[in-house]
């Protein structure tokens, strides 16, 4: 920045990063940097986690009755979360941001450390190692986007968080293709000693955001980022704020349906796959599933990357909170009408790339309007707690179904509607809520 720009109040004018970063959103001047290290520390974050995730396979499914522990896990990960989000919030009244971030990344690498060491002692972690991949993916990763959220006033979160979105997809993706060419010369216990180290690297990115965005931040938004947070905890803040509560309902009906959409398309393929000699089946399940998790991957990076920023720009996150249950609402009717599996494919490609891309930048922006403890506690319970309670809610829901009612692939998509217009009108909810926020928001900044 120039003197004449620091004497004037003139904002510094967009370099190469920032132009080149406008191909996706629109970067001010001096912004771009920031963004891009964010995205590095969500790419870096989502990779380990993809490493990790297929670490665990092997671990619990060697272990006897290996497939039924897995299904039982969301309820017990949900229970854990009862006492998980409390623990995190006495935490974070504790620490300033940096100090809570940096803390827990540092607690995870510790427990990896621990696993490794007792794997290597010929001691079984699988059940154990299962339920903590659980609490620590969704635990870090609220956690980053609660940081994002921090670090960023609503107006700067629209137009950067789209960019930082990218880091995720891209993480998602590539650790996963990592994941698979580590197993042909790494133990599962040599690939957690790896994945401490990328931790470690995960705790010097948000160091140098830190201090980068604080030197930027003005006022009070440069002092809040060393000041621990007040003693309310995450379920606490939820229950007294109707904006927080609607948030989580919100996210629970979200992964009931669209956890109940995957059980239709499993149950599709498995018929279908009946239907063909036993030795055929496998090869079936295994390239449709290659084939239908290539085109959400790739539909889902090609939304973030053109129309996120721009459906921002042009409805906002409030408009844009209504386009994946559009989406479901769409195609689950359908669906009810003509149950073919060529239907619920083109279906859930097409929700499932919306979810993992705008829908997921939608849930975090959310946040961008509220207090600094709802950002960090209250989103923890709900990015935690609420996406496992769907979970549980969704295994109800095929039990009834097919155990009790004996449910056709068309009566569970009609079950899906319900809960889609119902998912409307909470996101209507939402929707006027936030407007109010935002709106409250603009006119308190200077």
């Amino acid at each position: 920045m120039t003197n004449a720009q620091i004497l004037t109040h003139e904002p510094p004018r967009p370099g190469i990063l920032d132009r080149l970063l406008g191909l996706v959103s629109r970067v001010h001047g001096g912004e771009g940097a920031g963004a891009l290290l964010l995205a590095l520390n969500v790419f870096v974050l989502l990779g380990t986690y993809y490493i990790l995730k297929t670490v665990r396979e092997p671990l619990i499914l060697g272990l006897p009755g290996g497939a039924e522990l897995k299904s039982y896990a969301s309820a017990i990960q949900a229970a854990l979360f009862l006492v998980v989000v409390p623990v995190y919030g006495l935490v974070a009244s504790r620490f300033n941001r940096l100090g809570l971030v940096g803390g827990v990344t540092a607690f995870f690498i510790f427990n990896l450390v621990i696993f490794f060491a007792l794997g290597n002692a010929g001691i079984r972690i699988g059940i154990a190692y299962f339920l903590w991949v659980g609490i620590f993916n969704m635990l870090v990763v609220a956690q980053f986007w609660a940081f994002a959220n921090d670090l960023y006033t609503e107006e700067e979160g629209k137009r950067l968080f789209p960019v930082v979105g990218i880091g995720a997809s891209l993480g998602a993706w590539l650790g996963a293709l990592a994941a698979k060419w580590l197993f042909e010369f790494m133990t599962p216990y040599q690939m957690m000693l790896l994945s401490a180290a990328l931790l470690g690297l995960c705790i010097a990115l948000t160091w140098v955001v830190h201090y980068r965005e604080a030197g930027r931040a003005k006022g009070v938004r440069s002092a809040e980022a060393n000041q621990p947070l007040d003693r309310k905890g995450g379920f606490e803040l939820l229950i007294k704020d109707r904006y927080l509560t609607l948030i989580a309902l919100l996210v629970l009906l979200l992964n009931t349906v669209n956890t109940t959409g995957e059980y239709i398309v499993g149950r599709f393929v498995t018929e279908l796959a009946g239907q063909l000699p036993k030795e055929e089946q496998g090869k079936f399940i295994g390239q449709y599933y290659g084939d239908y998790f290539s085109w959400v991957n790739l539909l889902g990076f090609l939304i973030q990357m053109f129309l996120v920023s721009r459906l921002f720009r042009w409805i906002g996150v409030g408009g844009a909170l209504f386009i994946l249950p559009c989406i479901a609402l769409g195609g689950y009717s359908l669906l009810a009408v003509v149950p073919v599996l060529g239907i619920i494919r083109v279906v859930k490609i097409l929700e499932n790339a919306t979810d993992y891309s705008l829908n997921n930048i939608v849930r975090h922006a959310l946040f961008l309007p509220t207090s600094r403890e709802a950002k960090y506690k209250a989103k923890a319970a709900t990015d935690t707690f609420f996406v496992r309670a769907g979970d549980m809610v969704q295994a109800g829901i095929v039990f009834v179904g097919a155990e009790i009612f004996r449910f056709s692939v068309g009566n569970f998509a009609v079950v899906n509607i319900t809960m889609v217009v119902v998912w409307l009108v909470v996101a209507y909810a939402i929707y006027r809520r936030h407007k109010k926020l935002s709106e409250a928001q603009s006119t308190a900044s200077p």
